[in-house]
C-alpha cells in the first residue's frame, strides 16, 4: 500500500491497482499487464526514488519487472499527497528460476533529492542526510576500492578455530 492505493500482484492479470481511499469500499482503479508482458505476477513491492514511485514485481517465469508508477516526465501535475498512478514498464530481467517474491528495502528515516538536500523526514525529528563521506563508508574499503563479494570461498581469508585448552576440574 502506498497512500491511497494498494498494489496487488494478480498472477496472469498482472498488477492490479486498488483505490483504498475509502478502505471499507475498495475499488479497482486499474489492471496493468504492459500489453500482456506482465502475466505471472506473484509479489510486488513499491518504493519511492527521488520524485517517482516504482513497483518491483516478481513476475514468476518472466523474472523481475520494474514499473514506474508516477513520474514528473509523464505526469506534469502529479504532485500532491496521492497522485494517480500511471504505470509504465521500464525495465525487466529474466531470472534463472521463477521470480516468486521481492524483499522490501529498509525504509530510511530521511530522504534527499538529487542535489543532496533534505526533502523529507520519516518519523525522526532532527535527522540529517548522510554526507558523501558517511555514505562512502558503507561501500568503499579503507583504500578507496569498492567492496565486492564472490561465491568463491578462499580458506586463507579465514582464521582457524581457536584451540581450547582443556582444564581438569577437581571436586573438593
Amino acid at each position: 500500500m502506498a497512500r491511497t492505493y494498494a498494489y496487488v500482484a494478480a498472477k496472469k492479470e498482472g498488477l492490479v491497482i486498488v483505490d483504498i481511499e475509502r478502505p471499507r469500499k475498495p475499488a479497482v482503479y486499474q489492471q496493468f499487464t504492459a500489453d500482456g508482458q506482465l502475466n505471472d505476477a506473484h509479489d510486488v513491492v513499491v518504493g519511492s526514488t527521488n520524485a517517482s514511485l516504482f513497483a518491483y514485481v516478481a513476475d514468476g517465469v518472466n523474472g523481475l519487472k520494474v514499473l514506474q508508477l508516477t513520474s514528473p516526465d509523464t505526469q506534469p501535475k502529479f504532485y500532491g499527497f496521492s497522485p494517480a498512478p500511471m504505470p509504465e514498464l521500464i525495465a525487466w530481467r529474466k531470472t534463472p528460476s521463477p521470480a516468486l517474491s521481492v524483499s522490501k528495502g529498509l525504509d530510511r528515516d530521511r530522504a534527499v533529492d538529487e542535489t543532496g538536500g533534505q526533502i523529507a523526514v520519516f518519523g525522526r525529528i532532527g535527522s540529517r542526510p548522510f554526507t558523501r563521506k558517511e555514505m562512502e563508508a558503507f561501500y568503499l574499503r579503507p583504500d578507496g576500492r569498492l567492496w565486492t563479494v564472490t561465491d568463491k570461498v578462499e580458506k586463507e581469508n579465514y582464521l582457524p578455530k581457536p584451540k581450547v585448552n582443556s582444564v581438569a576440574f577437581r571436586k573438593d
